[in-house]
């Protein structure tokens, strides 16, 4: 017979899970918290009947967890408009993990894997004013290659990464910064009307990647994409290049979704998000 004033034996092991598999053992109240926030960050902000109708919840669960949010700084109110927005804290906290990356750091594997995948030398560069400058490279093992060494510039008009660049800007900063730059010709295939490049970077930005096309040297190609940071603009671009005999109509599909895969990746590795039109 048990004593009932004894003391209950403990189990061993993990304690019993408060929460039903049903919940995948989550929180509901956190989940609630960062489904707000998430949506205050995705939309730039918003009322609380905005929130409570595009998350289908109600008015008065919302109210709580924005007031719980806004109690450790994650949000805050313009008391004006009665608009929600992402508070200070939530920028801090997002700041420690861009502070923590570095894009060729984080590149430089997604580069390695892009040159095995596709055998040609990967190459990654930004924006520096009006030309692209190339700040990292993994070379093929090919013995005809191209080479960009790392802090060499380049023209925006007449490389792969500076039209993927160009694709993914707002049609009027393109056009500008064409205007301030104007079209030099380096090679017979360089495109110097304005209509023509325009044309060709509307489709680069159709497709997901641009091709540079003997357009800087001759016999030489390049196949680029953009990668984005966390406000949906274009950081760097990522690409191959290589003799032009080995980017045959054939080739190309397959290079430029290897490519595009590739900026894809980089662009979550850094936290950054493709506009909508360039992740479809």
């Amino acid at each position: 017979m048990t004593d009932s004033t004894s003391p209950q034996r403990r189990s061993r092991g993990r304690p019993k899970n408060p929460f039903s598999d049903t919940q995948a053992s989550t929180i509901q109240a956190l989940d609630r918290g960062l489904s707000v926030l998430s949506a205050l960050a995705r939309d730039g902000g918003g009322t609380l009947s905005d929130l409570s109708m595009r998350l289908g919840m109600p008015a008065s669960t919302a109210h709580r967890v924005l007031a719980t949010l806004e109690k450790h700084g994650y949000v805050d109110m313009d008391e004006a408009t009665q608009t929600w927005r992402v508070g200070l804290e939530a920028f801090r906290v997002g700041s420690s993990f861009m502070q923590r990356t570095n894009l060729l750091e984080v590149g430089r594997s997604t580069m390695r894997t892009l040159m095995e995948q596709t055998g040609e030398t990967a190459n990654m560069g930004i924006a520096d004013s009006d030309h692209v400058v190339f700040i990292g490279q993994v070379e093929t093992h090919n013995p005809i290659r191209a080479f960009h060494r790392p802090g060499s510039r380049g023209p925006m008009h007449a490389s792969g990464i500076g039209k993927a660049l160009l694709a993914a800007m707002a049609q009027g900063d393109t056009e500008k910064l064409l205007r301030r730059t104007g079209l030099e010709q380096f090679s017979p295939k360089t495109l110097t009307a304005p209509d023509a490049l325009l044309s060709d970077l509307a489709e680069a930005r159709a497709r997901g990647w641009a091709f540079d096309n003997e357009e800087r040297f001759e016999g030489m190609c390049c196949v680029a994409a953009p990668i984005y940071d966390s406000f949906q603009e274009p950081v760097a671009g990522i690409s191959v290049s290589g003799p032009s005999a080995r980017f045959s109509p054939a080739a190309l599909p397959g290079l430029g979704e290897a490519v595009r895969a590739a900026a894809a990746e980089v662009t979550a590795r850094i936290g950054g998000q493709a506009p909508r039109m360039a992740a479809e």
